[in-house]
């Protein structure tokens, strides 16, 4: 009884204590930080930051906003500073214009000072001239030639498809299988396909996968056949995964790099869908978030068949700048060089073969990219170092406050732009 009675005295000194701390780090106005150009500007339009400060307390106050910019690679750049001194129950508009010094993706830091402490308000990304960014292709001569090569190996190896009927996922809509095909090195790889029940000739949406995704089926698009492909080792593969943490595997060599193979298995896919009775081959498209849009691009590249592609927050786009800006998965692929003892050449030399800046310009579809401003995994600028080298129809979307992902609205839009070019 003795201890309980002081576990419950240190819990209430405890939440005292913890509830002193947060009053002492709160605002003193609430702030709203606008969408202001949905946090996009493009020249001549100056970018800016505007901020609401509302008073709900009961006297006048006054406090202090400093507004920090960096660049994304956390570069300082820029710290502006403005005092507003607003009434109880009223509110003023705060303005912050700058001018930027190219093209790029920047963070903003804005913080309170105010009786002597530092508050964080709002962290958040902004773009300026997303279009124009440059991101120089590292590609080596033979590029062409090694994917070529690999495509031939591809060709050699009989795909012998085996589609198996799931029940309890069919009815008088849709009819499920799970496919198994053989893919370049005869390595087996699997996936969910999805036809409608009524015979026909229907558009196709192959769906490729992010990175680590666990299995998945496709919900049945009417009018659509869908096909989701695991590709070696991840998802549906991945009780058999022998590659260990995919991005790393061969990364001393660009032969029996990972994406080599995987990037196959994309094409394989396409031989599948194109090789069924009831898909239109002048309709296939592809899409995908993360590395599933690294991998709709790269499909895009190496394979014309596709007739248009809707990536999302694409992965494996200019490693060079990749790895200054993001942790993950910088941090396991510079581990595995200094363990394989690596220099930054022979490292950077062999992931330029699979690199989506320098594939993106062989890509002849249109294109609909989604990017998620705020995404901390696959930055914004390294989605746009391969959109902006593609030459065919393209548009993008930026949602603002999107992160790692993009809103529930992508798929219409997507779908839209699928049916265009039907």
């Amino acid at each position: 009884m003795k201890n309980t009675y002081w576990l419950m005295v240190i819990s209430w000194v405890l939440t005292l204590s913890l509830s002193a701390q947060t009053e002492e780090e709160k605002s003193l106005l609430d702030y709203e930080v606008e969408l202001t150009s949905d946090w996009v500007f493009y020249a001549p339009d100056q970018p800016r930051i505007d901020v609401k400060a509302a008073n709900n307390s009961n006297v006048r106050t006054t406090s202090a906003l400093r507004l920090c910019i960096t660049r994304d690679t956390h570069e300082p750049l820029y710290t502006f500073s403005q005092s507003v001194q607003v009434a109880s129950g009223e509110s003023a508009q705060m303005q912050f214009a700058f001018s930027l010094p190219e093209p790029g993706f920047y963070r903003c830091l804005l913080t309170e000072q105010a009786q002597g402490k530092e508050v964080e308000v709002k962290r958040f990304n902004i773009g300026y001239e997303p279009e124009q960014i440059v991101s120089l292709p590292d590609a080596q001569p033979d590029l062409r030639e090694f994917w070529d090569r690999a495509r031939a190996e591809l060709a050699q190896v009989a795909p012998e498809y085996e589609l198996t009927l799931i029940p309890d996922s069919s009815d008088h809509r849709r009819k499920l299988y799970l496919v198994k095909m053989k893919s370049l090195g005869g390595e087996v790889i699997s996936g969910y396909y999805s036809v409608p029940a009524k015979k026909g000739k229907y558009p196709a949406v192959i769906s490729y996968m992010g990175y680590g995704s666990k299995p998945w089926v496709p919900g049945g698009t009417p009018g659509y056949v869908e096909f989701v492909l695991s590709v070696r080792g991840q998802a549906l593969q991945e009780p058999v995964n022998t590659y260990g943490d995919w991005i790393t595997y061969g990364l001393d060599n660009k032969e029996h790099y990972y994406y080599r193979g995987a990037f196959m298995d994309l094409i394989r896919a396409i031989d599948f869908v194109a090789s069924r009775p009831e898909v239109r081959t002048d309709a296939i498209f592809a899409e995908g978030g993360s590395q599933g849009g690294a991998f709709s691009m790269a499909a895009a590249a190496l394979d014309n068949r596709l007739r248009a592609i809707g990536p999302t927050i694409p992965f494996l786009s200019d490693y060079p700048d990749y790895f200054r800006i993001v942790h993950w998965p910088a941090q396991p692929v510079l581990n595995k060089q200094r363990e394989l003892g690596l220099s930054d050449e022979e490292m950077y030399r062999t992931l330029s073969y699979f690199d989506i800046k320098n594939l993106a310009a062989w890509i002849e579809c249109p294109v609909i990219m989604g990017v998620g401003l705020q995404d901390e995994v696959c930055p914004p600028h390294t989605n746009f170092s391969g959109y902006n080298r593609i030459t065919s129809e393209k548009k993008y979307h930026i949602y603002p406050l999107n992160g790692h992902n993009t809103p529930d609205s992508w798929w219409q839009t997507r779908m839209e732009f699928f049916e265009k070019y039907q």
